[in-house]
């Protein structure tokens, strides 16, 4: 079972003016899978804050997967990805790549996205952007690789680590 967590950045949605529909569209999906949401929080775009929620879920150990939504774009208020870079251990440049790449055929404005994501410890953050559209597309273009990754992350074995083993060995 893939555990989850969904942290909303918005500060509308924070003090209680704004529904969180990115959100809500982010647990619709992962329904469809073996999952289970352990953490739910709408935050104000605050770095600090989001640098805090993002450290705490991950080193828990309860979350294979952060999923945050809102805060990816150009404005002076959109500190997500600065957050994410600076509390995880390892980019991962390819989920943000994937996203852009979907989204740009549908519009042109995908460009402007900063969503990134990265590793820390054994849990896996992706950025979403904040409309409930974007959170659809972007989160079905990476979704199929996710569990794989997580797999990856744990240490557990796989068929292409077993594959990876044999090549080196044979070396």
């Amino acid at each position: 079972m893939l555990t989850f967590s969904i942290l909303t950045i918005s500060d509308k949605g924070a003090r209680g003016q704004r529904h969180d529909e990115s959100g809500q569209t982010i647990r619709d999906i992962f329904s469809n899978l073996d999952s289970k949401i352990v953490n739910y929080e709408i935050v104000p775009d605050e770095q600090d804050v989001i640098r805090q929620k993002l450290t705490e879920w991950a080193d828990k150990g309860e979350t294979d997967v952060v999923i945050t939504t809102g805060g990816t774009g150009l404005g002076e208020r959109d500190v997500t990805p600065e957050a994410t870079i600076a509390v995880v251990d390892r980019v991962v440049p390819g989920f943000a790549e994937a996203m852009r790449a979907t989204s740009l055929s549908k519009t042109p404005m995908a460009m402007l996205s900063r969503a990134t994501a990265g590793v820390r410890g054994k849990c896996l953050i992706i950025n979403l952007p904040g409309s409930p559209r974007a959170v659809r597309e972007c989160l079905e273009a990476v979704l199929p690789a996710i569990p794989h990754a997580v797999d990856i992350i744990k240490g557990v074995v796989t068929e292409h680590s077993q594959q990876v083993a044999g090549i080196c060995d044979a070396n």
